[in-house]
C-alpha cells in the first residue's frame, strides 16, 4: 500500500469540515442551554436588591430581567 498526497488531503479537509461543524453545534447548544437555564433568575436578583438593603418592587425586578435578556440577545 502506497502512501499518497490524496489520502492525506481527505484526511486533512475530514478534519477542518469536523472541527467547524463541532464548532457551530457546541454554539448552538450552549445558546439553547442558556435560554433553557439562564444564568440569573428573580430570586438571585431579590437576594442582590437585599444585600444593598433595598426591597425592589416587582417593576424592578422585571425590569432587571428585561435587561439582562436584550443584552444576551445582541
Amino acid at each position: 500500500m502506497e502512501w499518497s498526497g490524496g489520502w492525506f488531503g481527505i484526511a486533512i479537509g475530514a478534519l477542518i469540515i469536523g472541527l467547524i461543524a463541532g464548532f457551530f453545534g457546541a454554539r448552538k447548544f450552549f445558546k439553547y442551554e442558556l435560554k433553557k437555564n439562564p444564568p440569573i433568575n428573580e430570586k438571585m436578583i431579590r437576594a442582590m436588591f437585599a444585600s444593598m438593603g433595598r426591597k425592589p418592587s416587582e417593576a424592578q425586578i422585571r425590569a432587571v430581567m428585561r435587561n439582562m435578556q436584550n443584552s444576551n440577545n445582541l
